[in-house]
């Protein structure tokens, strides 16, 4: 069973003190959202091997942490530096922003100023959340339009939409301003919804 994080208070100083029940407590806690986040940027096949080295970067940068974030915004930080590093080694080409077509159907109207549905889908309040997840086809669908998105704007959906994460947080971790930050989630969420409606026009 997983125990309660301690506090950033407690957490930081008992990991500078090399406390192996620390590490234990903030791999168990952070290393799932850590490799989550890495495969939004870099895909499923190096994902791992991104959240290991980016666990060797926390390790060594710990002890010059100023604090200025809490300890899991920091982490996912250093999480989404290193995989965006991979890969511009990877694919030198990437416009980690852009491509492929990232201003492609963006609906900036679908939201609004704090990043929400202006007017939600009127297909998401057709059915419960489990009738559109028992849904193997949507998922196939939702699954194949997410692998399209460009890593900048998968991570952002990524952080926001499924791990829950404030614009403030996803910001510092991708290291992109606030209006920077809103439009990367307009156009993934647009890009999704897209997908979607298509799907249901079928």
């Amino acid at each position: 069973m997983n125990q309660q994080l301690p506090s950033d208070e407690e957490l930081i100083p008992r990991l500078l003190a090399r406390d192996e029940t620390a590490y234990a407590q903030a791999v168990s806690a952070y290393h799932g959202l850590m490799v989550h986040l890495a495969r939004a940027i870099v895909g499923p096949a190096i994902a791992d091997e991104v959240a290991q080295e980016a666990w060797l970067a926390v390790i060594r940068a710990l002890p010059h942490f100023e604090r200025r974030a809490s300890l899991k915004t920091w982490i996912l930080r250093i999480v989404s530096n290193t995989a965006k590093t991979r890969l511009r080694h990877e694919s030198r080409t990437v416009n980690l922003e852009d491509a492929p077509g990232g201003q492609a159907g963006t609906d900036p109207s679908r939201f609004n100023a704090s990043g929400h549905w202006a007017r939600p889908p009127a297909v998401w309040h057709a059915d419960t959340p489990d009738d559109l997840l028992a849904s193997q086809e949507l998922r196939a669908c939702i699954d194949a339009s997410l692998d399209t998105l460009p890593p900048m704007q998968r991570a952002a959906l990524t952080l926001r939409d499924m791990q829950g994460l404030d614009m403030e947080s996803i910001c510092k971790v991708l290291e992109v301003s606030e209006s920077n930050g809103r439009v990367l989630l307009h156009r993934a969420r647009n890009r999704v919804q897209a997908a979607i409606d298509e799907f249901y026009q079928r």
